[in-house]
């Protein structure tokens, strides 16, 4: 299957080289940054044993999920529409052991742990070494975990400093809901995306300006921006 028109795969195994050729590693990459995945095709174009499928949105990405069947999925946060968080949990209803890697421009650590909360067995920053990427391919895909070691760190030893961050007052639900406000959707909109009723999303929204000290859906939406999550 092609999705967006793309599926890059590596050179056929050479069984030569290898005397007990084992299947390729499938690797979905949704990401809405073209560049994204043509950095994780060259990356691994030296491989044979890592084929890799592309898709820009959540949509596209839940789709090539159920067609492809990738042993690991790779998930932007900032997707447009609804968050790698929301595709996450979408994929995890359908394939409890699924192996996923969150992807984001963010380092903080609050949303290292709510992608490990969210059932995620990797988390790399789009800001650190490009090589945490492969590392967390190959381990999460081997079975394993994996977090770069200053997130780990953090996450470990930056207690004061990470319950600081009113972000930690939020799981990953309503850090969802929180930026689709910051987006400009209304409830409806925010129930219709997430496939929630109405009424669980505005008190959700209540739930939020609880937990933040806040008392507006304006607030609320300056609170996001001044986070980076719109």
């Amino acid at each position: 299957m092609q999705v967006n028109g793309k599926t890059a795969r590596t050179r056929p195994h050479d069984a030569a080289d290898d005397p007990s050729p084992r299947q390729p590693l499938r690797v979905l990459i949704v990401d809405d940054h073209p560049i994204i995945a043509s950095a994780c095709r060259a990356m691994f174009a030296g491989e044979a044993d890592v084929t890799i499928i592309e898709a820009s949105d959540a949509e596209s990405g839940e789709a090539a999920f159920a067609v492809e069947r990738p042993d690991v999925c790779v998930l932007d946060i900032n997707l447009p529409g609804v968050t790698g968080f929301e595709l996450a949990r979408r994929i995890l209803a359908k394939s409890p052991h699924q192996r996923i890697i969150m992807f984001s421009m963010n380092d903080d650590p609050v949303f290292a742990k709510r992608a490990i909360e969210a059932g995620a067995r990797g988390y790399v920053s789009k800001s650190g070494d490009p090589a945490d990427l492969v590392r967390a391919i190959r381990e999460v895909g081997g079975g394993g975990v994996f977090l770069p070691s200053s997130l780990a760190k953090e996450i470990a030893f930056g207690g004061s400093k990470v319950a600081s961050n009113r972000l930690e007052k939020l799981n990953a639900r309503e850090i969802e809901i929180l930026r689709l406000l910051a987006a400009g959707k209304s409830l409806s909109e925010i129930a219709w995306s997430i496939k929630a009723s109405y009424k669980t999303i505005a008190n959700t929204s209540s739930i939020i300006k609880r937990k933040l000290g806040l008392r507006t859906a304006a607030d609320m939406v300056r609170f996001a921006i001044e986070e980076k999550l719109g």
